[in-house]
């Protein structure tokens, strides 16, 4: 019986009963993802708050919360760094801090009385808060904060289902009175999303506390994939299992035998599947993560995919005493130079409905373009979660004196604030994070910069200055004809394309020294369009030096090429490289807009 487990009146909170009420809860913002992510119009319409939530708890739910806990500190404190590694977006975030926040006040204790959680919970509420640079009312800090105020600390708790039940219909009322609070919900007559999934998981807290059935899986083991080979084997990997893969595979009658014999059917190598009939987590070394992870939908629900490049660790410990560099797949890099400079590259996610893929791993631009010109449904993109760096940084901290990320910009994207509290984390005093204040060729050319200077034996601290100084002088500028994919997706409002239209303009954006980018000009008439776009750049640039360019085209090669001649015939180029621009650039900006980055060459 689940009332077995649970605390009687006037006794402390043990940790069986609150695993399995947080499983619950778990459950149930995965359960509402679709739901959320309709109603998500803040801060950006892109409908991901859903996916960001359910893959937030969803690793809570394959780690904390998959195996038993001496106590309930030790518990919550198993499900803030699960929450955190896991994270993703903004809300993913908050609601991490949220939990982490609760463990700390918390500390080691075996039980808990309601009165000492009620004080914990409002430990956490102030850590959520502060974890946002600019809190706003009507999000989920609002209702974080009124459930927090509403669940009193009192000794005499009789009742723990209408104790926590009171504190949820506040949170209920809290959440209603968002669209009072924020006027975008208001217009758009909707609840704010991530408030919505954080009383979500109230609600199935709260069914457990009032008594009802909620499974618990099995535990799963957690599958280190350095465990399953070690630093040697990595030298020697096989090109055709260079993808070290997992996934976490949900379902309700799932068989290990007939996964394990569909993932052999690949190919595949170091195959281990282990959990239970509804959770399993699957490893397996790979020619192509994607293929595994289609494979695995066949039998369930993927979650938690993830892929390393054995090749590129296996680099790494070659050159142990160089500073490492580190990406992510915003950064545009031209092809054979992350290999060449040992440049390391933390994949961003990618959604399309209810599949997921890994930018540039499981999916690569020339796939994703054409998947987006057939598709009905809007591509997401989403920045990786801190596990996904600090699994990372961890590897490469054991091979090299430091790690340098050159992230994508902190005004456009949460990347950098994943890989910060993963630093955090970590080893925070050998791991340096750089926003490259740039996006997609501009965040290539610096993180090129940096791995040349960690080639020439630079250490962290003259590489970073070497970044500060190279970052204002690379600029990036981008021109589409075609404003639809902006405007399905929220960027933009419906009547600017209307607009443009009427005036048969161009226009033609640039990334500020803020990080975001904006529109800077426009270019009447359709006519010598790739002429005029690089007569424009070449205008803007100071005379005397000698540039590196890199030009991305979005499933537009023949215009790219001709806009890199262009561009040659304009300015002295030292280097230049045309690239496909990936997801980052090309699910918000759409298919034909052309993307020009350049930076001087130094002396």
């Amino acid at each position: 019986m689940i009332t077995a487990t649970l605390p009687r009146a006037g006794r402390a909170i043990r940790s069986p009963g609150l695993r399995r009420a947080l499983i619950a809860g778990a459950h149930r913002v995965i359960a509402g993802r679709d739901g959320l992510n309709r109603i998500n119009v803040f801060p950006v319409a892109d409908g991901d708050t859903g996916n960001n939530l359910a893959f937030t708890m969803g690793s809570v739910l394959s780690g904390a919360l998959s195996r038993r806990s001496a106590g309930v500190g030790e518990l919550l404190r198993r499900v803030g760094e699960e929450a955190v590694d896991g994270g993703r977006g903004n809300s993913g975030a908050i609601l991490a801090q949220f939990l982490t926040g609760v463990a700390s006040d918390l500390g080691d204790r075996v039980a808990v009385a309601p009165a000492r959680l009620a004080q914990a919970v409002q430990a956490g509420a102030r850590a959520a808060r502060e974890a946002v640079a600019e809190p706003r009312e009507g999000t989920m800090l609002s209702v974080i904060a009124a459930f927090a105020e509403s669940l009193e600390a009192r000794d005499d708790v009789g009742d723990l289902r209408a104790w926590f039940g009171a504190a949820l219909e506040r949170s209920r009322r809290a959440l209603a009175h968002t669209p009072q609070q924020l006027p975008v919900l208001q217009k758009a007559g909707v609840v704010d999303a991530g408030a919505q999934g954080f009383v979500h998981l109230l609600e199935g807290i709260g069914a457990v506390l009032g008594g009802e059935a909620a499974p618990i899986a099995a535990a799963v083991p957690e599958l280190d994939p350095l465990l399953a080979h070690g630093d040697d084997e990595l030298a020697d990997a096989d090109p055709a299992h260079r993808w070290c893969s997992e996934c976490l595979i949900t379902g309700s009658d799932l068989h290990p035998a007939a996964v394990r014999e569909a993932v052999q059917a690949l190919g595949a190598s170091c195959i281990v599947v282990a959990g239970s009939v509804t959770r399993m987590r699957l490893h397996a070394h790979v020619a192509s993560p994607q293929a595994l992870f289609e494979t695995a939908a066949r039998f369930g629900r993927v979650e938690s995919t993830k892929a390393d490049d054995m090749h590129a660790q296996a680099r790494s410990a070659e050159r142990a005493g160089a500073v490492a560099i580190v990406t992510d797949t915003s950064a545009d890099l031209p092809e054979g130079l992350a290999e060449a400079l040992h440049l390391h590259v933390v994949p961003l996610r990618l959604n399309f409905g209810e599949q997921d893929y890994l930018d540039k791993v499981g999916m690569t631009p020339a796939q994703f373009y054409a998947r987006l010109r057939e598709s009905a449904v809007l591509p997401r993109t989403s920045q990786p979660a801190p596990g996904d760096f600090r699994r990372q940084f961890d590897f490469l901290l054991a091979h090299h004196p430091a790690v340098i990320y050159v992230g994508v910009a902190r005004a456009v994207s949460g990347t950098i604030q994943s890989a910060e509290t993963a630093a955090q984390r970590g080893d925070a005093a050998r791991t340096f994070i750089v926003d490259s204040a740039n996006a997609a060729g501009g965040q290539a050319l610096l993180a090129i910069a940096a791995a040349e200077a960690a080639r020439e034996g630079a250490d962290a601290a003259e590489i970073v200055a070497r970044l500060e100084a190279l970052r204002p002088r690379t600029l990036t500028w981008a021109m589409t004809r075609d404003l639809t994919m902006p405007v399905r997706g929220g960027r933009l409002p419906a009547w600017s394309k209307t607009v443009v239209e009427l005036l048969g303009l161009v226009p033609i954006a640039r990334v500020k020294p803020s990080g975001k980018l904006g529109v800077v000009a426009g270019l009447f008439g359709r006519g010598r369009l790739i002429e005029r776009f690089a007569g424009h750049i070449a205008r803007r640039l100071p005379a005397g030096a000698r540039w590196r360019v890199i030009v991305g085209h979005c499933d537009s090669a023949d215009e790219g090429a001709a806009l890199l001649d262009a561009l040659r015939a304009r300015l002295p180029c030292e280097e230049s490289w045309l690239v496909e621009t990936g997801p980052a650039i090309g699910a918000h900006a759409g298919p034909g807009t052309l993307v020009v980055s350049v930076q001087p060459v130094e002396n």
